[in-house]
């Protein structure tokens, strides 16, 4: 999507919101960048969990930032208002 804000989601291979977001994302053509947070392990994992604290404080999933707003789980509504679309 041209002159998209940048998308940066915090996910977890297994949860069903986390798939439901990144389908959404995909039916709507919007570019994003994830990580499946359960699939790092050791120092990688750890310094992921705490840039996902700065943003969500109880580690809940997906954590989704869009330019400077945070949206924690599949809130469609949101993520369209933050996209503006």
């Amino acid at each position: 999507m041209k002159d998209q804000k940048p998308v940066k989601m915090f996910t977890l291979s297994t949860c069903g919101h986390c798939k439901a977001t990144k389908k959404f994302m995909k039916d709507n053509k919007i570019d994003y960048d994830y990580t499946d947070v359960d699939l790092l392990s050791g120092a990688e994992q750890a310094a992921v969990l705490a840039e996902v604290k700065k943003h969500n404080p109880r580690f809940s999933f997906p954590t989704i930032i869009i330019g400077r707003d945070v949206i924690v789980g599949f809130q469609e509504a949101e993520i369209r208002k933050a996209l503006g679309i």
